[in-house]
């Protein structure tokens, strides 16, 4: 199957560090980030994890869980847990799932159906294409999509920039420009009409173009 934004993200079961999940049972009414890995103690990734459990805590406060998956049982996570926390100053401090049948590989689509059933035997190499990011909403759809080539480290920061603006725009109807960050002006909206925008905005906006109109970021509690 091929996956878009907006779809259902699918359900599974599987082992995890944590012990075993339903995966839309445990988002629950959280947001979720699904990251992948091709392989166990892999260098890229290994800066990777690292430093999701550094950021953990500012994903907590804004209600999204953590879940990493890598293509190897899950058992062996264990041990790459204590080599993340000796050279990253971190261990993992979220689930790592286990997937060395593939199945969640292949139901994400990151591994094509021919790519058999077991991890055993296969390289890095092998499942390159295991190293995307997917965020999630509390309505299961797919919110976000990246995939990243094994040579190039994942920037988290830039997913934590991308949920700060996701759940703006989904209490409040408004977009946020380029690069924004919270506390920068943002955009009404195309489906808001100018006769709503002056109920919503009665100090008004700027107005560059008839179809950019800029206010001041709305107060999440607005």
């Amino acid at each position: 199957m091929s996956l878009r934004i907006a779809d259902i993200a699918p359900d599974f079961t599987a082992e995890t560090t944590h012990g075993p999940i339903s995966f839309h049972d445990w988002l629950g009414n959280s947001w979720g980030i699904l990251f992948s890995h091709p392989k166990d103690f892999t260098p890229v990734c290994t800066t990777e994890l690292g430093y999701m459990a550094k950021l953990k805590p500012e994903f907590d406060k804004r209600n999204v869980k953590i879940i990493g998956l890598s293509v190897d049982p899950v058992e062996r996570h264990a041990g790459w847990a204590d080599d993340i926390a000796e050279t990253q100053g971190h261990a993992p401090n979220f689930p790592m799932i286990g997937d060395p049948m593939l199945a969640i590989a292949k139901l994400y689509d990151m591994l094509p159906a021919t790519a058999g059933d077991s991890a055993e035997g296969r390289t890095a190499a092998d499942n390159q294409t295991v190293r995307h990011v997917y965020v999630i909403g509390p309505d299961k759809k797919i919110k976000l999509m990246i995939a990243y080539p094994m040579t190039t480290g994942r920037n988290f920061d830039e997913i934590l920039r991308v949920v700060d603006s996701m759940q703006l725009t989904a209490k409040h109807r408004v977009a946020t420009p380029v690069n924004w960050r919270q506390g920068d002006d943002v955009i009404i909206a195309g489906s808001v009409s100018n006769d709503e925008a002056k109920v919503l905005y009665p100090e008004g906006w700027k107005q560059p173009k008839p179809y950019i109109r800029i206010v001041p970021q709305p107060h999440s509690n607005a």
